[in-house]
């Protein structure tokens, strides 16, 4: 069966003013959350189970989404029926939160076919990561409300994980994202260290997430405005060289120019096995220099988000505060109504 033809793209980016977003409502013991595969899709049904049980651990209560056991070649089903998963989660009065079920790739094919005025009238947490990128740019653009840069519901969500989501999305807490102390045995911390590219502090509102999604969206209606911003990014299984096309284009697109502060997180397996790593070319620290040290705004790397077994849950579209010297990010209003 041929894929349906995408809508053509008839104008330039739909930039979203970076003024207040609106907050969902908090998610409390017993809500009703809303699973989603907006883009790859689950190898084994055994994986959803494990996901429904994650959530109940968590007090709540899933939903599966209409097409959720879809399936087109890699993709959780056709590009409109993925779109429409969203747009109905949305829609749905019993539905108090989104969770994606997993990333890989295929939520910005699902773009197109997602109902903005719907999305924007029923103000939910979409939360997820990685290749949920594309929709939470998306959102943001179109004028959504604060969405979460979190654990995919198929995540392993260890302790710190889950204490880091119900702070934001139960608790409406402000906290100070600081990266854990690692357990070893050394006279000084080598695991989780941050490293700064340049100090300072500045304020702004959060936005970013995976670096390879977010660029593929330039030039498309479903890239915010970044001007102002504290930017976040991260990835995985990038070397060194397409880390530096990525952030090279992002700053000839005019993604990077008027940004507040810029956090990047893991980059997990980024480093080119065939001479690109230290001694053979541009190390991973020095290209992120050269791209932010000009921009004169606070910037770090090594925060503890991204592709790794624990996370922080980032809200996108609140303000907060970068600290460059320090390797902190920390909220200064609640992500929730």
């Amino acid at each position: 069966m041929a894929s349906p033809a995408l809508p053509a793209f008839t104008g330039p980016a739909a930039a979203a003013p970076n003024g207040k977003r609106i907050k969902p409502p908090r998610i409390k013991p017993g809500d009703t959350i809303g699973l989603i595969e907006p883009a790859s899709a689950s190898d084994d049904p055994f994986d959803l189970v494990l996901v429904e049980e994650a959530i109940r651990a968590m007090g709540l209560v899933p939903k599966r989404a209409p097409n959720l056991f879809k399936r087109y070649g890699y993709l959780a089903g056709q590009d409109k029926e993925r779109g429409a998963d969203v747009t109905a989660m949305f829609a749905d009065k019993d539905v108090k939160a989104i969770f994606a079920v997993r990333g890989g790739w295929g939520s910005a094919r699902a773009l197109p076919f997602i109902d903005w005025d719907v999305v924007r009238a029923n103000p939910k947490f979409l939360i997820g990561y990685s290749d949920i990128t594309a929709l939470h740019m998306a959102i943001a653009a179109k004028g959504g409300a604060v969405t979460l840069h979190g654990p995919n519901a198929s995540s392993a969500w260890g302790k710190a994980s889950v204490e880091s989501f119900k702070r934001i999305a139960f608790d409406a807490a402000t906290p100070l994202f600081e990266n854990p102390k690692a357990s070893e045995d050394r006279l000084v911390q080598r695991r989780w260290r941050t490293i700064k590219i340049r100090g300072g502090k500045a304020q702004g509102q959060l936005l970013g997430g995976n670096l390879t999604v977010l660029t593929a969206l330039a030039g498309t209606p479903y890239l915010p405005d970044f001007a102002g911003a504290i930017l976040f990014l991260e990835d995985i299984d990038e070397a060194e060289y397409r880390i530096d096309r990525m952030l090279t284009q992002l700053g000839q697109a005019g993604v990077l120019k008027g940004l507040a502060g810029v956090v990047f997180g893991q980059c997990t397996n980024c480093r080119d096995p065939d001479g690109s790593g230290p001694g053979g070319g541009f190390t991973l620290n020095s290209i992120l220099r050269q791209h932010f040290e000009p921009l004169g705004i606070p910037a770090f790397e090594g925060a503890w988000f991204g592709h790794i077994s624990d996370q922080f849950t980032i809200p996108q579209g609140v303000m907060a505060e970068i600290d460059g010297d320090a390797g902190t990010l920390r909220l200064l209003e609640p992500a929730v109504s």
